[in-house]
C-alpha cells in the first residue's frame, strides 16, 4: 500500500516541475527512502536518473520555443557535470559508513547525507516562499551580446555538481539565480537551460553510481516514466495555472518536509 503513494509521489514530482519549473526533484530522496525503503546512498543514485530523465523532458518544449541557450548550458555545464561525476564515483563511495559517535548517537553515512539534503531543502523552501519576481525587461531596448563570467560560472558550476553528487537533487533554485547573474539570461530562458543543465548533470553523475551499485532498472524506468507523464500533465496545466501562487505553498511544504527529515534522522 506505502509503494501506492511512492508512485503518487512520483507522479507529483513531475507534476510540480512542469507546474512551476522547479522543486519537484528535491522530493525524489525522500519519497525514494522512506516510501520505497531505499538506503540513502540508493535514494541519492536513483534520484540522479528519474531528475536528469524528467528535467530532460521538461526541457524539450522550452528548446522547441527557443528558450535554451545551448552555448550556456555548455559553459556552464562542463564543471558541473565533471564535479556530480567525481563526487558520485569517488567522493560518495570513500565517505566511510560511520563517520563519528558523539555519546551514544552514531553519525553514519546515511544520517550525513539525509540531514545535507534536509538543510538543502530548507535552503530551497525559502528560495521559493520569498518568490521573487524577474525584473522587468524593457522590450524596446536593443539586445545586448551576451557575457559570461567564467569564474562565477565555474565556481559556480562545481558548487552545485558537489551539491548535486551528495544529495541527489537537481539543484535548479541555484542553477536559475546563477544563470541571471552571471550568463545574463532572461528569467524563462534561465529556467529552460536550467533544465538541460539538470538533466546533463544528474545523468552524467548516475553514470558514476552503475559501476558502483546494482541498480533495479525495472522500478527506475517505471517511476521515471511516471515522473515524466507528470512533467507533460504539468506543463499543460501550468498554462491553465499560475505557477507563483502554487510556488509559495510548495515551498512551505518543502520546509516543513526539512524539518520533518532533520528530526526524523537526529532524534529518532
Amino acid at each position: 500500500m506505502i509503494e501506492i503513494f511512492g508512485y503518487i509521489g512520483a507522479l507529483l514530482i513531475g507534476l510540480s516541475l512542469g507546474l512551476i519549473g522547479g522543486g519537484g526533484s528535491i522530493l525524489t530522496v525522500p519519497v525514494l527512502a522512506y516510501l520505497f525503503g531505499f538506503s540513502p546512498v540508493m535514494a541519492t543514485a536513483y534520484s540522479l536518473f528519474v531528475v536528469g530523465s524528467t528535467s530532460l523532458a521538461g526541457s524539450y518544449s522550452f528548446y522547441r520555443r527557443g528558450l535554451v541557450s545551448l552555448k550556456t548550458a555548455i559553459v556552464f555545464g562542463i564543471p558541473s557535470m565533471a564535479m556530480v561525476y567525481a563526487t558520485r564515483a569517488y567522493i560518495v563511495p570513500a565517505i566511510p559508513d560511520s563517520i563519528m559517535t558523539l555519546g551514544e548517537f552514531e553519525v553514519t553515512k546515511g544520517i550525513l547525507i539525509m540531514v545535507l539534503f534536509a538543510a538543502l531543502m530548507v535552503f530551497a523552501s525559502f528560495s521559493m516562499i520569498r518568490g521573487k519576481k524577474a525584473p522587468a525587461v524593457d522590450k524596446e531596448a536593443e539586445p545586448t551580446k551576451q557575457k559570461f563570467n567564467y569564474p562565477g560560472i565555474i565556481v559556480e558550476g562545481v558548487v552545485v555538481g558537489f551539491l548535486t553528487g551528495l544529495v541527489g537533487a537537481g539543484g535548479g533554485f541555484l542553477i536559475i539565480p546563477a544563470l541571471v547573474i552571471f550568463s545574463k539570461l532572461d528569467m524563462k530562458m534561465a529556467v529552460g537551460t536550467s533544465l538541460l543543465i539538470i538533466a546533463a548533470k544528474s545523468l552524467f553523475g548516475f553514470l558514476g553510481d552503475v559501476a558502483n551499485y546494482d541498480i533495479e532498472w525495472t522500478f527506475l524506468l517505471i517511476f521515471t516514466g511516471i515522473s515524466i507523464v507528470g512533467i507533460f500533465i504539468g506543463s499543460a496545466l501550468s498554462t491553465k495555472i499560475h505557477g507563483d501562487k502554487l510556488k509559495k505553498g510548495f515551498g512551505y511544504f518543502v520546509l516543513v518536509m526539512g524539518i520533518y527529515i532533520m528530526v526524523k534522522e537526529i532524534f529518532f
